[in-house]
């Protein structure tokens, strides 16, 4: 099986991050690693959201 890390593209996830207020801490922090697994669901709920609505 393959392992695919990177689903979403670092502008997507970052534009995602801006919009939910996550982004103040990748850039504080310098990554994602501190991002909560709580911020990190969210951030993935908008980016069905957004796939979603571009179907």
């Amino acid at each position: 099986m393959s392992s695919n890390k990177n689903l979403m593209s670092e502008n997507l996830k970052a534009e995602i991050a801006k919009e939910l207020g996550v982004y103040d801490v990748v850039k504080r922090d310098g990554g994602w690693e501190n991002v909560s697994s709580k911020q990190c669901g969210s951030m993935v709920a908008k980016a069905i959201e957004i796939a979603n609505r571009s179907v």
